[in-house]
């Protein structure tokens, strides 16, 4: 039987044997300060090059010497805890991300001071064994961090490198930063949960089985247990009247701009497996929230012969598919072309079909397909086996290029990703989405599970949230479901209330 460590005691093995861990701030009362800025990797300072006021001028590491073009001060940007904008020695200058870049490796610069969130910086504390002060300087802008590059400082995608890491030996930000944290679940009954962070807030949507489309938004994850539900539509077409489940909105390029497509599935009332569809919602403007008008049948244009559940949304090579999963004995996943976010460009295609005995127990299905992107890698990670059974759990594609609509394109994992977890209480892991922190330095899954063997496929699944990591080889690593009640920190950057 495996044995799990407290997230405290590993952390504090961790940190004995040096290695960094990032840690959530939520520094209180900041005030203005001035300090060296030292990058652990080198034990070099950040230099502005022979201290000149030049603009566009690129900052270097050089060794720590007290001079003036090595001093910054460090000013708290209005309203926050924890973000700053960073003087040079050069009156009215500012440490800058060159041209307002989100990229890898765009120069950190020396430019006029103006206020943009191109130069506003969020200290995230690391915390290194027998070192104090230790920071990375996310832009606010990016989400990227500073970083030391081979011919200067750029910014890159944080993470605690050393390299991305540096020590303020002068900060003075008020209250010492401290982890806070959350509990699962976020919804008791919360089946199929979406859940997206989008301009400030987390929006949450879940199946309801009626005719309502509901939605929690809530500026910090575990708010989302207490805010109310909204209704943000009500279904009334005679073919898409009922039992609405596993919706999901999108954020994509339509005629008329960027808009949120809401889709779900739904059939004829009463209940009716064999009419249920996919239908497709259309916001008036970028509110997740909506207004929504209805915008189509998401139907199979020559194989519109059974029902169709679980829609979820593939981008890959400027394309846009539908991915889905129906019935044909079995049940496997299908993808099928669009040619905009609400109209079939082509008809459906196998892309999985359920073989491994894990994904058999209780029927054969592969259903819930989603994407999940990183390092120009892209994966599909999907529900396996039937919701009904405690194995419920989830597997993974990877597209190992060519055609997306062939299955031949894609390779699938011979064992589950995530699954039960008898130690935690945790059955029947699956039908999950993925979402960044609200500083995009971590990667976040959301799912519903049981917790206990004799849990079904009903509106009794909760929805649960916890990060999730990378292993070396590119492949996300979900680890193992954690127990409801257990203290975990949240998001990196979430604010604190």
């Amino acid at each position: 039987m495996q044995r799990f460590l407290h997230r405290s005691a590993v952390l504090a093995l961790l940190i004995s044997v040096g290695v960094p861990v990032l840690e959530s701030p939520a520094a209180a009362a900041p005030v203005t300060f001035a300090s060296t800025i030292v990058n652990r990797a080198s034990s070099q300072c950040a230099n502005v090059p022979n201290g000149a006021p030049t603009n566009v001028l690129q900052l270097v590491q050089a060794t720590c010497n007290g001079a003036t073009s090595q001093n910054f001060t460090f000013v708290p940007v209005a309203n926050t805890t924890d973000t700053y904008t960073v003087s040079t020695l050069t009156a009215g200058s500012c440490i800058d991300v060159t041209g307002r870049s989100t990229a890898d490796n765009a120069a950190i610069i020396q430019y006029t001071c103006n206020g943009q969130t191109n130069q506003q910086f969020r200290l995230q504390a690391v915390t290194v064994s027998g070192v104090t002060n230790t920071f990375n300087l996310v832009g606010v802008q990016s989400s990227r961090c500073i970083a030391a590059g081979s011919a200067g400082l750029v910014q890159l995608t944080c993470s605690t490198a050393s390299d991305r890491v540096w020590r303020l030996p002068s900060f003075n930000g008020g209250t010492p930063p401290t982890t806070r944290t959350f509990t699962n679940p976020l919804d008791p009954q919360g089946p199929d949960p979406w859940l997206t962070y989008y301009d400030g807030y987390y929006y949450l949507a879940s199946t309801t089985w009626n005719r309502t489309i509901t939605m929690r938004k809530s500026r910090t994850l575990g708010g989302l247990k207490t805010v109310p539900e909204t209704v943000i539509f009500n279904l009334t077409r005679p073919n898409g009247a009922g039992t609405m489940w596993a919706p999901e909105f999108h954020l994509l390029n339509g005629p008329n701009g960027q808009r949120w497509y809401f889709y779900y599935t739904a059939g004829v009332e009463p209940y009716n497996l064999g009419t249920q569809r996919i239908h497709v919602l259309e916001s008036a403007g970028l509110d997740p929230m909506g207004p929504y008008t209805f915008k189509a049948d998401l139907l199979d244009p020559t194989q519109d012969n059974t029902w169709e559940l679980d829609p979820s949304i593939l981008q890959l090579n400027g394309q846009l598919y539908l991915l889905g999963t129906f019935y044909n004995g079995s049940q496997p996943m299908f993808i099928r072309p669009l040619s905009n976010p609400w109209t079939a460009g082509g008809t459906r295609r196998i892309l999985s079909t359920p073989t491994y005995s894990w994904e058999t127990v209780g029927g054969a299905v592969n259903e819930g397909a989603e994407v999940l992107t990183r390092g120009g890698k892209t994966f599909i990670v999907y529900s396996a086996s039937h919701c009904s059974t405690p194995d419920y759990k989830l597997g993974m594609l990877t597209y190992n290029g060519g055609d997306p609509l062939l299955s031949s394109s894609w390779v699938k994992s011979p064992q589950p990703v995530f699954q039960r977890s008898n130690a935690n209480s945790v059955y029947a892991p699956g039908h999950n989405g993925f979402f960044k922190s609200p500083d995009g330095t971590e990667d976040w899954i959301v799912y519903h599970a049981n917790s206990s063997t004799s849990g079904g496929c009903d509106m009794n699944r909760s929805t649960r949230a916890q990060k999730f990591t990378w292993n070396a080889d590119g492949t996300p690593n979900f680890g193992v479901p954690a127990a409801l009640g257990t203290q975990l920190a949240v998001p990196s950057g979430e604010p604190a209330s």
